[in-house]
């Protein structure tokens, strides 16, 4: 955590705004008093922020607040159902090959998501991508059919092949 947690005999200041552990705020009072009201409940007293004058000090089980921080900034971290999907081609890929991997896109714009259409290029192939180039444009062409698409990034070279971003237009 960046920012250090501070309870009861370690909060510095000399009153604080007490919101009890129903989520109830019972207004600002010293410190020595907001320590022993949670003494009394056999809980502790936390600071949540310092940011306002007086810093606001809730009344609750310390092992439970630190678990709950955890639990928000795990949460944070997740990802949203990984947001670019890529559908990759292949030089010498039949037509009805092609069909299935634009329903197979269609299903990621349609749920919102971002495609990253690649076509790896290896050996003789790098030396003919003006065919791969044309077999990437038929793809959106087939794909433009089906969905209406927007193209975020142009068929762009790459080290190992060819790649176009795509999203839903």
């Amino acid at each position: 955590m960046a920012n250090r947690i501070y309870i009861n005999q370690q909060i510095r200041a000399r009153e604080v705004r007490l919101v009890d552990e129903t989520g109830q705020q019972l207004g600002v009072i010293p410190t020595a008093e907001a320590i022993k009201a949670a003494e009394e409940k056999g809980l502790d007293l936390i600071q949540v922020t310092e940011k306002v004058d007086p810093p606001v000090c809730r009344i609750g089980d310390y092992g439970k607040y630190l678990y709950q921080q955890e639990k928000k900034s795990r949460e944070g971290k997740k990802q949203t159902g990984g947001e670019l999907k890529e559908v990759r081609l292949t030089y010498t890929m039949s037509p009805h090959d092609m069909e299935t991997r634009a329903k197979q896109a269609e299903k990621f714009l349609t749920k919102g998501h971002k495609v990253r259409v690649t076509l790896p290029l290896r050996g003789r192939q790098r030396s003919l991508e003006g065919y791969a180039r044309e077999k990437a444009k038929t793809f959106l062409a087939s794909l433009g059919e089906i969905i209406p698409i927007k193209i975020e990034r142009d068929i762009k070279r790459e080290p190992r092949g060819l790649s176009v971003l795509i999203a839903k237009a």
